[in-house]
This record gives structure tokens, sequence and C-alpha cells, in this order.
């Protein structure tokens, strides 16, 4: 019985932290039947895949056209650092509503650890730029949870604008630490345990070792990486991509993780931060089913 409980356990923890696998949208979802009916005579492209960089993970899917015809939208899956998860069907979505989607594969912390990931993002966007031509607007970014942290770690990273003119987070990590403490108190969740694990895993170092028995170069190295991964560390106001972020009430990434980086860059001048909670518990890509939402990040995006 101790066994199955286990299973079950696992199960259940695993389940959770797939939850920000995006589902292809459908027809029967009621927020999105208006767009549904009025691009009815645009169908959804397939995707081609191409390589920006030689590692396996370093690949892009394409799909719409290139050439800077269309705004160039750049989708980042989540999965807790640690796994592929499928955007296909949203990023045909966002592609039959005149996108030119780029869904970008990164390598995981089993690859390599921080911040391996936050440089793939930045060569897969210089690739974008490359394809979309001289002249044409820089990328959008789209993450969900992993995703969303690398999303808004590249839009804080530096001068955040050079690379990309809006990013959309959903569920963001936007602070490994906050989601390593969660995870780590008395009373956390399998999914906040699961995520917990998956952050030390990214950053290759146990910060709570760092912090005390480990006050030596290579606890200052953890320390740094730790905070190099926060993308409220790197927030620097006007200079950084505007931000559009949500979380769900229940959600198992918590809303204050957008709140600290929203708090950060208005500290730091940003103006442009829609920060929104929606009620339920859903995490990651499912948010885009709640009634409105998909709407009004097509709205938003190419508002930019």
């Amino acid at each position: 019985m101790t066994v199955r409980r286990a299973l079950l356990t696992l199960t259940l923890c695993g389940t959770l932290l797939s939850a920000g696998a995006a589902t292809p949208p459908s027809v029967a979802a009621p927020s999105l039947a208006v767009t549904e009916a009025s691009a009815a005579a645009a169908p959804a492209p397939s995707g081609r895949v191409f390589a920006y960089g030689a590692h396996p993970r370093q690949t892009v899917t394409v799909y719409g056209p290139p050439g800077g015809k269309r705004p160039a939208l750049v989708v980042l899956h989540g999965g807790s650092w640690a796994r592929d998860t499928d955007w296909s069907g949203w990023s045909r979505w966002f592609a039959a509503r005149g996108f030119t989607v780029y869904d970008t594969d990164y390598r995981l912390s089993s690859d390599a650890v921080w911040s391996a990931q936050r440089t793939d993002v930045l060569a897969a966007l210089r690739w974008t730029a490359r394809r979309e031509g001289p002249g044409a607007p820089r990328p959008l970014l789209l993450g969900s949870s992993a995703g969303g942290h690398l999303a808004v770690s590249v839009g804080a990273y530096g001068e955040g604008r050079a690379y990309t003119r809006g990013v959309v987070a959903l569920s963001p990590v936007a602070s490994p630490l906050r989601a390593w403490r969660d995870g780590t108190r008395p009373g956390a969740s399998c999914a906040q345990r699961g995520l917990a694990r998956a952050a030390k895993r990214l950053a290759g170092c146990d910060p709570g070792r760092a912090g005390q028995s480990d006050p030596g170069r290579a606890g200052l190295r953890c320390r740094e990486r730790w905070s190099d991964m926060s993308a409220a560390s790197h927030a620097s106001g006007a200079r950084d991509a505007p931000l559009y972020l949500v979380h769900s009430a229940g959600d198992f990434v918590p809303p204050a993780h957008s709140a600290e980086l929203a708090a950060a860059q208005g500290d730091a001048g940003l103006r442009d931060v829609t920060l929104r909670t929606l009620p339920g518990s859903a995490h990651g890509g499912p948010l885009l089913r709640a009634p409105g939402l998909a709407e009004d990040v097509l709205r938003w995006l190419r508002a930019r």
C-alpha cells in the first residue's frame, strides 16, 4: 500500500508539473469562439524545423512566412527547465492570426546549468532577427512557466528592448530562489517541492549550503548564480521590454513572482507593465483558455 501511495504521489506531481504544457486550442473553448470563427479562412500553417546552434536542442520550429511581413513571435515552452512541452497547437493558433511564430527549444538543465538557457534564447532571437531580415521589427516573446522565466529574464537582460519589443509570460518562475524557498518550507505542495528541485538542478548548486556552510569561492559563485537567475535583479526600467504577466490565484507559481518583478521594473522606471491574476489554479499554457485572455494577449502583442 505504501508503494502504491508513493507511485500515486509521483504521478500526481508529474501531472502538476506538466500543467504548463499547451494543449492545442479548440473551437469548443468559449473564449476562443469568436476569433476561431473570424480566422476560419486562414488555415493554421505547418511548421518547419531549423537549427540555430550546434546542440540537438538548439532548434526552432517556424510557423508562417519570414521576411518581416508579419510580426515575429518567439515561443518558449515550459517544463521545469528539464523537459519539453508541446506548444505546436498555440503556435499554429497565433500563426493563423497574423504572426510568424518561432517555437523555440533550448538546452535543458540535464544538458547544462544556468545561464546556458538564457544564452540559447538570446542566440535564437539573433537567428530570428537575421531570418526576418534588415529593418524588421524586433521579435516578441511569449513564455510559459520555466519558459516564462527565460522570457522575462531576456526582457530584462542588459537593455532588454534590444532583444525584444514585448514579453508575455504565463506563470513565469521569475525568481527560482523564491520557488526553491516555497518548495522547501513545511507544508509545501507536491508541485512546489518538484519545482524547488528543478530550480536547484538549473543552478547546479544548493542555495541553502551556499548561504551557510559554504562561505568560500564556490559558495560565492553559487549565490551569484541564484541572483543572476532572478529577473528582478536585472531590472533596468525603460531600457527593458514591456511586460504582460499572468498567474492564477491558486497557481503553484504564485503571483508574487510577477509582483516582485513588476515592482522592481516600476521602481526602475518601466511603466508598460500589465499584471493579471485570474481565478482558479491553472498554470502556464492552460491560462490561455480563461475567458477573454487569449484575445487580450493578441491585442497586447499587436499593440507593440
